[in-house]
């Protein structure tokens, strides 16, 4: 029986996986894998790389300014924020942790995991935050405004905290029952 030989092609097939991104679904409240806690990312490996690109891609699909690797069903501290009007400014926080804030800002705040919900939340109007890049590189940076916000409201989800936790009990419970309404609209 005649085998051809066949180079071994896993170095191209990667290569060309790399180059292309993936929509990825994201979970919607009340979602208890949206509770989960995220791991910490051990090394900055392609696979982080390639969530973090995937991420991206889903975010500004959505269309969103942050997203969290918890509120795409992966269970990792990474998350990407885009604030910029033209979507020209990507950052990638791998295990972010907030080492300084100050000060206190109130606005309304949205989640591409609680669609269609905006309300009022409290947080620090500056902060300070030390994370990997996607290679692996620690850097520090100071946010304020809109950023600041969206840090720790990404910050969050890694912790398995949605933003609708901040408000009362009535509220949360409104809100739950309107996005299961939703759902089973949808399905």
């Amino acid at each position: 029986m005649y085998m051809p030989i066949l180079p071994d092609i896993a170095p191209y097939i990667n290569s060309l996986k790399s180059r292309f991104m993936a929509l990825l679904p994201i979970l919607h409240y009340p979602d208890p894998r949206l509770h989960m806690r995220a791991s910490v990312v051990d090394r900055v490996d392609a696979d982080i790389r390639q969530l973090a690109a995937d991420m991206s891609e889903t975010m500004y699909a959505a269309p969103g300014i942050g997203l969290a690797a918890t509120q795409v069903n992966r269970h990792v501290r990474v998350i990407v924020i885009d604030v910029s009007e033209d979507r020209s400014q990507l950052l990638t926080f791998i295990n972010p942790e907030l080492i300084e804030k100050s000060g206190e800002c109130e606005g309304e705040e949205g989640c591409l995991s609680v669609p269609g919900i905006y309300e009022t939340v409290k947080r620090a109007a500056q902060v300070k935050v030390r994370a990997l890049n996607v290679e692996g590189e620690t850097f520090e940076l100071d946010a304020t405004d809109l950023l600041a916000v969206c840090i720790q409201h990404e910050m969050d989800h890694l912790d398995g905290k949605v933003f609708v936790e901040y408000l009362s009990r009535l509220k949360q419970t409104r809100i739950k029952a309107k996005l299961v309404k939703q759902s089973r609209e949808t399905f």
